[in-house]
């Protein structure tokens, strides 16, 4: 068009225009074509590209790059070390690295229980008090007393080994967490004495246990289930200061007036090595089930006693257990007069097979 309309005006100049005129602008006519031609050309391609809306800048991207839109992980995300804390204060345990030990076939031996062969062993020097839920301890050797004020932790393949003290202690004691957990370990003192026990529990699962050389092997509170273990060979004192100075009363496990569910499923329980024990299992614990076990030793091997509980003792179940012929009195059970057996069946001597005598009654 605008080509169009130069040519057109210089026509009209023309006709309106002397000769002399004409020919002279005739002549700048051929001279500036030319130029309009190109011109034209030019305007023709603008239109072009203004109707087909791509911009004059098309080698230009219209989009930055993903490193100017998208800002790295760096700087978007904190590091996990400042937005995840370790794992022994807020996320779960690792997973299980050591497959647990298959139930013993037989009844259980120290080959059965205890820390597994092969395992090694970190040292942790000085006590411990585990507080965080959820942690998964593995493969250690505590040379110092141990303690859970937490929920849901787990003991694997450790071994406790306390050490001096003229004070109460256990190895372990768990009465101040819920729902601690212990397999495949072993208890056994530095430094025996007459003080030291093996276990203090309550709301504790124990399994595939060796448990010796302290005065009893598991003071047993609330809750408390010992399974698959083997508790034997405790240390007899002649002086206990928790016994007014006389000689120390060994049991293999013992649980007090006031606690209730109580379970020992499946364990060996020999005190017939330590010197002058008094019981396998002594209990004022109401809602005590003692299932498969093999017993042996104490004056009584069994002794349930209502009278520091100060009323009947009941929910008593003594099932399906063998008795060995080393307890003091010839006594696979005992029970004081108001203590009552809810069920007492299918217990017998391991020798023979056959049926023990019903349990001795007195106070």
């Amino acid at each position: 068009m605008l080509q169009e309309n130069l040519s057109h005006g210089w026509a009209r100049r023309s006709a309106t225009s002397g000769p002399g005129k004409a020919l002279a602008r005739s002549q700048l006519v051929w001279v500036l074509l030319p130029a309009v031609l190109a011109l034209g050309a030019c305007q023709s391609d603008w239109g072009a590209n203004v109707g087909s809306g791509v911009s004059t800048t098309t080698s230009t991207p219209t989009t930055r790059p993903s490193t100017a839109t998208t800002q790295p992980t760096t700087t978007t995300t904190r590091p996990t070390t400042t937005t995840t804390r370790p794992t022994t204060t807020t996320s779960k345990p690792p997973p299980t690295t050591t497959a647990p030990r298959p139930a013993p076939t037989g009844y259980p031996t120290a080959e059965s229980t205890g820390v597994r062969a092969g395992t090694r062993l970190e040292v942790v020097t000085g006590d411990q008090t585990f507080a965080v839920d959820g942690q998964v301890i593995e493969g250690k050797e505590f040379r110092g007393f141990v303690t859970v004020t937490a929920s849901n932790v787990t003991f694997r393949n450790c071994l406790f080994r306390g050490r001096a003290t003229d004070s109460n202690a256990a190895l372990l004691d768990t009465e101040r967490g819920s729902n601690t957990v212990v397999e495949d370990s072993e208890f056994v003192p530095s430094n025996p004495s007459a003080t030291i026990d093996g276990l203090a529990t309550r709301s504790t699962t124990i399994y595939r246990a060796n448990i010796h050389g302290s005065v009893d092997g598991v003071k047993a509170n609330s809750n408390t289930l010992i399974q698959d273990s083997f508790i034997h060979d405790m240390s007899w004192f002649p002086s206990d200061p928790n016994q007014g100075g006389g000689p120390t009363h060994n049991d293999g496990v013992q649980s007090f007036a006031g606690e209730s569910h109580v379970i020992l499923r499946h364990n060996t329980i020999d005190m017939s090595t330590t010197h002058d024990a008094n019981a396998a299992l002594q209990s004022s614990a109401s809602d005590t089930h003692v299932e498969n076990n093999l017993l042996d030793g104490g004056g009584c091997s069994l002794n349930f006693d209502h009278k520091s509980l100060g009323r009947p003792l009941t929910d008593i179940y003594v099932v399906g257990n063998r008795f060995g012929r080393n307890s003091f009195f010839d006594c696979p059970i005992l029970v004081s007069t108001q203590t009552t057996l809810a069920q007492d069946t299918n217990n017998v001597w391991d020798d023979s097979g056959e049926p023990i005598p019903p349990a001795q009654r007195h106070d």
